[in-house]
C-alpha cells in the first residue's frame, strides 16, 4: 500500500543544504516533517508541485534581520507592551509588501535581536520607556517585552509566514536595567542582567547580541560583555556582536570579540563582517585569515554577510556616542544647542577615542536618507547633497532633520568596495543574513528583498564564485548549526517541511535602491511547515509560521 503525503515535489535536482553534490530526488511532506523519494516515486499526496528544471533546497535562514517587529507593528497606539496581543503591522498596501519581502525570496526562518537590539528583556519599570524608543527604531509601536516568553506570545497572537528566532540584544537588557546612560553598571546590576538574560536564553532565546556601535550598548566596557557572554556559554548559545569598530580599528575591534569569546567560553559570531569606510578598504585580506587562524587553532568562530557595498542603520548612530547618552530625548535636547552641535562637528572632523565614526571614515556624501517619514522628499538623496541645496553645514541638516523627525530617520551607507564583500562571502566559515531593516515606509536597503537571489543570481551564476551547493549550504544548515535550529537547514528524512523552489538558470533579485521591495525572479514556490506559502512567485493565504527555540 502506498504511502499518503500532504505534499510531493517532484522532478527536481536536490541541493540538501549539506554542501553535497546535487541530486535528482522527490521530496514529499507530511505532518511537517520531510521524507526524500527516489526520482519517479509514485505515492499519493494531497498536492503536486512539478520541479522539473527546478532545484529544490531548504528554506533559507537568514542569518541577520532586524524584523523583530514588522509583524506586531501597531498603528493604533493599542495594548502589547507587557506581553499582550499585537496587531498585524502587515495588512494591506505597503506594509504588507514589507512583511512578505523575506518569504517572497525563499526565506522560512529569520533570525532578529541582533546587533544588540531586541524588544526584550526589561524590568517592569522600564516598560513604559523601553516601548517608547523601540517604536522609533522599528517604526510605530512594536511593544516592549520582559522576557522571550512575552516576545514569543505576541508573535503567536499574530498568523506569520515564516518562522521567527531571536537573539537578545545587550543594548536593550542594557537599557531594560540601567536606562541608555554612559556610564558603567554597577555590581548588583550587572547581576540582574545576567540573571534576566539567563531567564530569556532558558526560555529559547538563541544567543546573546550586541552591537558596539549603538548607544547604549556602546557604553559598556569588556568585562561587562565577558560577564553576559559567559550566561550564554553555559547554554552553549553564542555570542553575537557588530564590532565595536567595521571601519579604521576593525582588527582591534575583532581582538575585543576574541577577547570576550575566549574568557566567557562562547561561541563567537561576527555579525555582517565588513571593512568598510576609505581606511579600511581591503582589510579583510588580515581579518579572513586571522579568523581562520583562529578556527585551525579550535576556536568555534563564524561570520555572516550580505551581498552589498552599502549597509543601513539609524541617521542618530552618525553622531558620537556621547551624544545619544540619556537617549532620545537628551539626544533632541543636545541637537537643539548650537555649542552641543559644534561639539558634534569638531567629533567628526577630528575623532573621538574608541568610536568608529563613519561619516569620518566615508564622508556625509555617502550616506543618503532611506527613511524620514515627516519628510519624505529627502528620501533617495544624500546629506551632501541636502545641505548643497540649502547652503547649509551637513551636521546642521542631519541634525535638523533629526529634530524634525524625533529621531526616526533610516540612512543607507555606501562605505564598502566589491573586493571585500567578495572575499567575505568566500570565506568556507560566513552564512548569509540580509540585516534587513523592514521598517514602514521610505525606501529600505534593497537587501530585506533581495539578498539570497542576489547571492544566487549573481555570485553563483554570473561570476561564479561560489558552486551552487556552497552557496546553499551557506543560506542554511550553516546558519541552522550556528542557532541550534535541529533540523532545519537541510533536506532528510524526518527533517521540517521548510523548503524553497527555484529555478537555477533564471533566479535574481530585481530590488533596487529606488525599488527597493521589488520581488525576486526565478523563486516558484516556498514551503513552511509543509505548507505552500508562496506559489509562482505570490503568496497564499498560508500562515504555518512560528516562533522557534534551540
Amino acid at each position: 500500500m502506498s504511502r499518503r503525503f500532504d505534499l510531493l515535489i517532484s522532478g527536481g535536482l536536490l541541493v540538501d543544504g549539506t554542501a553535497r553534490p546535487a541530486r535528482p530526488a522527490d521530496v514529499a511532506a507530511g505532518a511537517g516533517r520531510l521524507t526524500v523519494l527516489p526520482p519517479g516515486s509514485r505515492v499519493e499526496a494531497a498536492r503536486v508541485v512539478d520541479a522539473r528544471g527546478l532545484v529544490v533546497a531548504p528554506g533559507f535562514i537568514d542569518a541577520h534581520t532586524h524584523s523583530d517587529g514588522v509583524a506586531v507593528l501597531r498603528k493604533d497606539g493599542g495594548d502589547g507592551g507587557d506581553g499582550g496581543d499585537g496587531g498585524d503591522g502587515g495588512d494591506g498596501g505597503r506594509d504588507r509588501e514589507l512583511v512578505r519581502a523575506s518569504v517572497l525570496q525563499g526565506v522560512t526562518t529569520e533570525i532578529c535581536g541582533n546587533c544588540g537590539s531586541s524588544l526584550f528583556p526589561a524590568l517592569p519599570e522600564r516598560l513604559d520607556a523601553m516601548r517608547a524608543e523601540a517604536a522609533i527604531s522599528f517604526g510605530g509601536d512594536v511593544g516592549a517585552y520582559p522576557d522571550f516568553t512575552g516576545f514569543a506570545a505576541a508573535h503567536a497572537a499574530v498568523p506569520r509566514v515564516n518562522h521567527l528566532a531571536s537573539l537578545v540584544g545587550h543594548g536593550t537588557l542594557r537599557a531594560g536595567v540601567v536606562g541608555p546612560v554612559d556610564r558603567p553598571v554597577s555590581a548588583a546590576e550587572l547581576r540582574t542582567m545576567c540573571e534576566l538574560l539567563d531567564r530569556s536564553l532558558s526560555q529559547g532565546a538563541a544567543g546573546l547580541s550586541s552591537g558596539l556601535i549603538y548607544a547604549p550598548g556602546t557604553y559598556a566596557d569588556t568585562e561587562e560583555l565577558v560577564a553576559l557572554a559567559a550566561v550564554a556559554a553555559r547554554h552553549g548559545k553564542p555570542y553575537v556582536t557588530h564590532l565595536r569598530d567595521e571601519m579604521s580599528r576593525v582588527e582591534e575591534a575583532l581582538e575585543e570579540a576574541v577577547e570576550i569569546s575566549r574568557r566567557s567560553g562562547a561561541p563567537l559570531h561576527v555579525s555582517h563582517h565588513k571593512t568598510a569606510g576609505r581606511y579600511a578598504w581591503g582589510r579583510t585580506a588580515r581579518t579572513l585569515p586571522r579568523i581562520a587562524e583562529l578556527r585551525t587553532g579550535g576556536m568555534d568562530v563564524t561570520c555572516d554577510v550580505y551581498p552589498y557595498t552599502a549597509g543601513s542603520t539609524a541617521l542618530a548612530a552618525m553622531l558620537p556616542p556621547w551624544a545619544n547618552d540619556g537617549g532620545l530625548a537628551a539626544l533632541t535636547a543636545r541637537l537643539g544647542d548650537p555649542a552641543a552641535r559644534d561639539r558634534m562637528r569638531r567629533a567628526i572632523a577630528e575623532g573621538v577615542a574608541g568610536w568608529e565614526n563613519t561619516v569620518g571614515n566615508g564622508g556625509w556624501d555617502r550616506i543618503s536618507v532611506a527613511c524620514a517619514p515627516r519628510h519624505p522628499e529627502t528620501e533617495g538623496r544624500t546629506i551632501a547633497e541636502l545641505a548643497a541645496a540649502a547652503a547649509a553645514d551637513p551636521l546642521d541638516v542631519a541634525a535638523d532633520l533629526l529634530v524634525a523627525e524625533r529621531g526616526e530617520v533610516t540612512i543607507i551607507s555606501h562605505s564598502m568596495v566589491e573586493e571585500d564583500v567578495r572575499r567575505v562571502l568566500a570565506a568556507p566559515y560566513a552564512m548569509i543574513g540580509s540585516d534587513g531593516v523592514p521598517k514602514p515606509g521610505g525606501r529600505p536597503h534593497p537587501r530585506w528583498a533581495g539578498t539570497f537571489p542576489r547571492v544566487l543570481g549573481r555570485y553563483v551564476r554570473e561570476l561564479g564564485l561560489l558552486s551552487l551547493e556552497e552557496a546553499v549550504h551557506k543560506m542554511t544548515r550553516m546558519t541552522a548549526v550556528r542557532f541550534g535550529l535541529a533540523g532545519r537547514g537541510v533536506i532528510r528524512d524526518g527533517a521540517h517541511a521548510d523548503l524553497v523552489v527555484f529555478d537555477p538558470a533564471t533566479v535574481t533579485d530585481r530590488a533596487t535602491f529606488a525599488e527597493p521591495l521589488l520581488p525576486p525572479a526565478g523563486v516558484a514556490a516556498v514551503i513552511v511547515g509543509g505548507a505552500v506559502v508562496v506559489r509562482d512567485g505570490e503568496e497564499t493565504d498560508a500562515r504555518p509560521g512560528t516562533v522557534l527555540t534551540p
